[in-house]
This record gives structure tokens, sequence and C-alpha cells, in this order.
């Protein structure tokens, strides 16, 4: 029996070198068989959907793929794409070579809302006003101002030893 140096559990971590590969390999080949457009169910035929990431299970027999059509969030194609998962599932089987075929469910990305709330938090104006005193707090600490300084004082010619 060995020992993990660590002595940490490893659903601590985050996911391993190989879930990481294979979530990157099923999001393109789900997003070159959403490319393809291949589908009988009228609501995916003309599919125009961004896959953002899949994440599988440490086990690789569950998948969730992220998607966000274009054109703004549409929650009733995620449940066709859910009904279409077995379908979807049986095309990643003959692309990629894996053991088994991991179960897909499909979820809705809400990343780009969440970058788009950050986005207009820093655009704030009080947000951008406590930015900028620190910005101006940083800039008078700056060591090219002195250098400012002194040239003020050669220009009055306080400085200036030539005129002696």
């Amino acid at each position: 029996m060995s020992k993990r140096r660590d002595g940490g559990s490893h659903a601590a971590k985050g996911p391993s070198q190989r879930q990481l590969r294979v979530g990157e390999e099923i999001r393109h080949t789900l997003a070159d068989i959403f490319r393809r457009g291949e589908f009988r169910d009228p609501e995916l035929m003309d599919l125009n959907v961004t896959v953002s990431e899949v994440r599988i299970s440490p086990d690789l027999k569950n998948a969730t793929a992220f998607v966000m059509p274009l054109g703004g969030a549409k929650p009733e194609l995620v449940a066709a794409l859910n009904r279409a998962a077995a379908f979807l599932r049986t095309q990643v089987a003959h692309e990629i070579r894996l053991p088994y075929a991991p179960r897909l469910s499909f979820q809705l990305d809400t990343s780009f809302d969440y970058a788009e709330k950050i986005d207009r938090l820093l655009h704030d104006p009080h947000v951008a006003r406590d930015m900028g005193a620190g910005a101006a707090g940083i800039a008078d600490a700056d060591p090219d101002d002195g250098d400012a300084q002194d040239r003020d004082t050669r220009e009055d010619g306080a400085g200036d030893d030539h005129g002696a």
C-alpha cells in the first residue's frame, strides 16, 4: 500500500491532467458535431452554440458541457440538448477513443454573465474613483516625480552654479 506524500485527500485538488485532457477533447468533438448540424430535433437544426467548457468526473463516466447559444441565453436550447444527449454520446464515442463513452449533460454557461457583471462593477464611478485614488497614491511614490521637481528648480536658476 502506498502513502500519499502530501497527506491530503484527492478531492481537495482540482481536476487531474487526464480529466482536463479528456474534457477538452470532448469539447472539441461536441463543437465539431454542432458545426455539422446533423440533428433531427427542429430546435437543434440551426444550432449556433459555443461549448465553453466540459467538466468530466474523475472516473471519466460523466461529463457536463457548458454551452452558450450565440445571440443570448435560451433555456429551451439546454433542454433540447439534454434530450439529444444519448445521440451526442454515441457521436462522441465514435470520434474519441475511450474505454467507455461518458454520460453527457448540458448546462447553460453563466460565466459570461459573471464576467460582464464584474466589468460593470469595475467601470462603476464609485469604484473608478476608489481605483483612481489608489492609482494616484502610487503615482505620488513615483521616483520620476522628483526629477520633474529638480528640473523646475534648475529652470528657476536656484540650483544653477554656472551664473556665479
